[in-house]
């Protein structure tokens, strides 16, 4: 950012919210100074930027208790190209929206609703969270609220979580099949928007500002503000003399997944155990599993903690796909009173595998 006073350039650069802060409070230093007339126009003025820069924001997450891959549509715009079982959506600036669901399998019936909700009662904007869930005949789906926390400054999601911000173009990403001596093409294109004013760099914006015999040229070179089209296409294509054959996920552990530290752990244990009833304390464990990686032997204690089997058998299947060591998952069999719970268990680690979680 720069601004021209006198015929001098004073150039400031800044990035999202703490250097929209420094710029203005030089900014308003500088006025100050000069004991201008203008001052406090120009101050109310550069105010009005910084409250649009720092409007709040929510954020989204929506899962699928059951692994259906899912499309999202918040007031009528789809927000992911690709169906998603763990959907994350950031940076949101309304306090209600418009939500559709739309599953892959097109045998699901959608969900919609009307009013999803994104603050708290105070009409603070949060991380809300809701999962898809299916009855017990496993007919019927639904979205149910499952936690809600107050906005982070720098989170980091889950690597197992697809994170689309709001407003943001999508990858556009197509595959075609691979057969016998034919050829795999990837094509990958990714469109941004962004539009500079009076500049001929398109990340750029300005404003010309004449008050009181000041005159201020102000250029904002920030994502956040602009708008602009630029399109970029790769496309890769290789060889292949196999046949069309299913992929299966056999990693054993999620790659960047850092493991919960063991004090923190402590901690979520505790918070766990303080709960009355198996399903409050069965949502609060789900929510710290949702936030951190754990090893097997921390979700062993965790499974301990319900009092009921089939609480113990829903989070083991829920942490699995948040596990850093999935090869030692063998180990979580050992909490269960029933050997059908860790038959059932296999089988859907089984089912997640082929399906490529």
């Amino acid at each position: 950012m720069y601004f021209k006073i006198g015929g001098n350039k004073i150039i400031i650069k800044f990035s999202k919210k703490v250097g929209y802060c420094l710029s203005l409070f030089i900014i308003l230093h500088i006025l100050f100074l000069m004991k201008t007339k203008s001052s406090l126009s120009l101050i109310l003025f550069f105010s009005a930027i910084l409250a649009i820069a720092q409007q709040p924001v929510a954020n989204l997450t929506i899962f699928s208790d059951n692994g259906d891959k899912f499309f999202l549509y918040l007031n009528g715009e789809q927000q992911n190209n690709v169906a998603q079982t763990k959907l994350r959506i950031e940076d949101l600036p309304q306090a209600y929206y418009s939500a559709k669901i739309i599953f892959e399998d097109k045998v699901t019936a959608d969900i919609e609703k009307r009013h999803l909700g994104l603050t708290d009662a105070d009409g603070v904007m949060q991380d809300v969270t809701y999962k898809i869930k299916r009855d017990k005949n496993n007919n019927k789906v639904s979205l149910r609220f499952f936690s809600m926390v107050p906005v982070q400054e720098n989170y980091t999601p889950p690597t197992n979580v697809y994170v689309q911000h709001y407003g943001e173009p999508f990858q556009v990403i197509a595959i075609a099949p691979t057969s016998t001596n034919g050829t795999t093409v990837t094509q990958t294109t990714t469109t941004t928007t962004s539009t500079g004013v009076g500049t001929d760099d398109p990340n750029n914006t300005g404003i010309s500002v004449n008050a009181g015999g000041i005159n201020m040229n102000i250029n904002i070179n920030d994502p956040i503000l602009v708008n602009g089209t630029t399109q970029t296409t790769t496309t890769t294509t290789s060889s292949s003399s196999s046949s069309i054959s299913p992929m299966y996920n056999t990693s054993s552990a999620n790659i960047g997944c850092a493991e919960m530290m063991a004090g923190d752990f402590t901690s979520a244990l505790a918070t766990i155990k303080k709960q009355g009833f198996d399903d409050t304390r069965l949502s609060t464990a789900k929510q710290i599993a949702g936030s951190n990686c754990l090893n097997t032997n921390q979700i062993s204690s965790i499974c301990k903690e319900f009092g009921f089997e089939k609480s113990k058998l829903e989070f083991a299947k829920y942490a699995y796909e948040h596990c850093s060591e999935t090869q030692n998952y063998f180990k979580v069999n050992n909490v269960f009173s029933f050997s059908s719970s860790a038959d059932e268990l296999n089988t859907y680690i089984l089912r997640c595998r082929k399906r490529g979680n």
